[in-house]
């Protein structure tokens, strides 16, 4: 009888890490980032079925980079939470930290499972507050983890080059049509620095509003609203640069 192959749980650990972030990374990215009057989310996505970003509750949003049959099961579990925890007791207690909490555990528990494959999704929970301070935007990676994100944060995708342009580019106060901007800028720069063009067409782009009168603050952008938004944020661009 042969000798099982030992490998350590510190490898192994490891290799179930390299292999979530190698699926993660095939992936197209987006964004996620504060403006103004709350919290756009932008992503290149030329399907109009297969949705990157959702409502789940009435503040809450939802984006996901990956294998798109496994974030669509965490989302569909965290819409059932959020209805049932805001049935049961109040809809103010249905929060962006309640269900990151709840998406941690589960991303956890399969990660460390030798018994199914690591998850290959990363996730962000974000809920629009009342001001610009309440604002909340959690980054959730395949293994678990929390981490509280502040004005913008890109996964999947070449992240960690979107993100270095987004810190240095964002600033608070933005409007809609400066952050969607400078997120499609963002987006649409390659990996050897060179930029792309991408067409309204291939854009999925929501916002949580704070303004909005109704209590549901998820609204997707579509049509001709988007591209006039891309057009106002590409003149304002123009402006700034002429100025300099």
């Amino acid at each position: 009888m042969s000798t099982p192959f030992y490998v350590s749980p510190q490898q192994a650990m490891a290799d179930r890490a390299e292999y979530a972030r190698k699926g993660i990374a095939r992936g197209r990215s987006l964004v996620v980032m504060q403006y103004a009057d709350g919290i756009v989310f932008v992503g290149e996505n030329p399907s109009r079925a297969l949705h990157k970003f959702s409502e789940i509750y009435d503040r809450i949003g939802f984006a996901a980079a990956g294998k798109y049959n496994e974030y669509e099961n965490l989302r569909i579990g965290g819409v059932r939470y959020a209805d049932l925890r805001g049935y049961t007791y109040d809809r103010d207690d249905v929060t962006a930290r309640g269900l990151a909490n709840v998406y941690a555990q589960t991303l956890g528990t399969i990660f460390s499972s030798a018994a199914e494959k690591p998850y290959e999704v990363e996730l962000v929970v974000a809920e629009v507050g009342e001001t610009p301070e309440g604002d909340q935007i959690y980054r959730l990676p395949h293994d678990g983890s929390i981490v509280d994100e502040h004005g913008s944060v890109a996964v999947g995708g070449n992240a960690e080059q979107i993100s270095s342009f987004l810190d240095r580019e964002h600033r608070d106060g933005m409007s809609l049509a400066e952050a969607l901007q400078l997120a499609v800028r963002a987006l649409s720069r390659d990996t050897n620095g060179s930029e792309r063009e991408i067409p309204a067409e291939r854009l999925e782009v929501a916002v949580l509003d704070r303004t909005r009168p109704q209590q549901r603050k998820f609204k997707r952008i579509v049509g001709a609203q988007l591209s006039r938004l891309l057009e106002a944020g590409s003149t304002a661009t123009e402006a700034e640069s002429s100025d300099e």
